[in-house]
């Protein structure tokens, strides 16, 4: 993969994305796809997914039950699935392969495939490039985005989930291992909208709240006409500014489009929200992307 220039870097300080093909190879690509599937082959279905609805209690604690699972993933290797995929006893309704919604949240810490991925020298080298000094791996998925159910993912912004002070800290690095087009769910972008802050906040609820977490303000509305799609091949690398505003799609096709995606934050001068869903533990501070 060529070197990434001057000029691309400016780019992507004026639109909040920076499209890079080719960047990683189709071994590469494939070597992820091949030991996820080994992950999935292995997987447990959770005992949250298991237990059969009866009472309002029962439904309560199956809420708490998902939500611990949920907030407790950031240092472990977790499955999030599609809805609909499960029967309430908890047994899968289509093949379990097909049922994964994705994985998370620290492929990058516990799996050598991954790991290698997320510190391959290219990384490293382009977050010199981006002038990132101390940077730290907060967090990894791997998204499937299934044929036919690969749900939509509404307009966000990274740090409305992954707040820093001061702003502007986080990064994502979104890798397509299949390519993604307008049909499988391609990510869409406002261009520039990295610039104007975030308006809304995803925080740990108070304890003995019924939920685990809490929206503070709220996301505005904005026109479709202001997306622009970025469908990208197989082996390109999406770079994602904390703030830029983006979408995906309901895949409505027959293919599905697997990616792997970690985000980075700069952590000198840079304080990590408390009230993130995603801590830090003495199991797996946040690690160098630097090696």
């Amino acid at each position: 993969m060529a070197s990434v220039t001057q000029q691309q870097i400016q780019k992507f300080h004026k639109d909040g994305f920076l499209v890079l093909e080719q960047f990683f190879s189709a071994e590469e690509c494939d070597s992820m796809r091949s030991q996820i599937q080994k992950i999935v082959a292995e997987m447990e279905v959770p005992p949250h997914c298991r237990t059969e609805f009866s009472t309002r209690q029962e439904e309560q604690l199956q809420a708490q039950g998902s939500s611990d699972y949920f907030l407790n993933s950031g240092d472990k290797i977790r499955f999030f699935f599609e809805k609909g995929v499960l029967d309430e006893k908890g047994n899968f309704l289509i093949p379990k392969e097909k049922s994964v919604s994705k994985i998370g949240h620290a492929l990058h810490a516990y799996d050598p495939v991954f790991k290698q991925i997320t510190h391959s020298p290219k990384v490293q080298e382009l977050g010199r490039k981006l002038g990132l000094e101390r940077p730290v791996v907060v967090q990894s998925m791997y998204i499937f985005k299934q044929p036919r159910i690969g749900g939509e993912v509404t307009p966000h912004q990274d740090a409305t989930f992954l707040h820093t002070e001061p702003l502007g800290r986080i990064l994502g690095f979104w890798i397509a291992l299949e390519d993604a087009t307008q049909e499988n769910g391609c990510l869409w972008f406002i261009p520039g909208s990295h610039t104007n802050g975030i308006t809304r906040r995803m925080v740990r609820a108070a304890s003995g709240a019924s939920t685990c977490v809490e929206f503070v303000g709220s996301e505005p509305a904005y026109d479709d006409k202001q997306f622009t799609p970025l469908p990208i091949s197989k082996g390109g690398l999406i770079l994602i500014h904390g703030e830029v505003v983006h979408k995906s799609e309901l895949n409505s096709s027959e293919s599905s489009r697997h990616v792997f995606t970690f985000h980075v934050m700069e952590s000198k001068g840079t304080t990590w929200s408390k009230e993130n869903w995603l801590q830090p533990t003495p199991e797996l501070p946040f690690p160098s992307l630097y090696t």
